[in-house]
């Protein structure tokens, strides 16, 4: 696991700020899976579309019902196999489905919502860091992470998504909005796949 201190920061934030920022990596994460789909025949990615949608639904929408356990079982059946798949673009899009399976299950058990955020911010690294190493980079650790700019350009978004948050002080439906249209209207994500 790389550190960084945005994980100590992250562990002060209010459970509406530690969802809107894991929803906000998922945002991020969801062209490397859209991308996945359109170069095969799977037809998940408006099923992923839809489950991440009601995430940010119940940041902005008062009194929002959803049933988390149900996206969450929508979710198992679109998560791609490795095994099936002999070309790179299975990883991300593995990992887009493992970043909103951990935002799904922090929002089905709120006691668990701090790891939950540890665990997406560390998957969408970790899909930076694996494509990094793939394409030849030596071995990524604590030590030498500073000096891969991809590396440090995924925290410094990851940073660029947490200030706003910590900035506001009580649930902010606007910022909230703002951030999800960004992320969507950049369509680009954490390893520069683009819808």
């Amino acid at each position: 696991m790389l550190q960084n201190p945005l994980q100590l920061r992250l562990e002060k934030f209010e459970p509406w700020q530690q969802i809107t920022f894991m929803a906000s990596l998922c945002e991020r994460m969801y062209p490397n899976y859209a991308v996945f789909c359109q170069h095969t025949d799977f037809a998940g990615a408006r099923v992923y579309r839809e489950i991440l949608d009601s995430v940010w639904e119940l940041l902005t929408v008062k009194n929002a019902k959803i049933n988390f356990e149900r996206q969450l079982e929508k979710l198992e059946d679109i998560i791609p196999d490795s095994q099936e798949h002999d070309f790179y673009a299975v990883y991300p899009a593995i990992d887009a489905c493992e970043g909103l399976a951990g935002l799904l299950h922090g929002l089905l058990d709120r006691d668990g919502l701090l790891d939950a955020v540890m665990d997406v911010s560390q998957v969408s690294l970790r899909t930076v860091v694996q494509l990094e190493e793939a394409q030849g980079a030596e071995v990524i650790s604590n030590e030498n992470q500073k000096q891969n700019e991809t590396v440090c350009a995924e925290w410094d978004v990851q940073w660029a998504i947490f200030r706003p948050l910590k900035e506001s002080k009580e649930r902010d439906i606007e910022l909230i909005k703002d951030l999800r249209q960004e992320l969507r209207d950049e369509g680009v994500s954490n390893i520069g796949m683009s819808l």
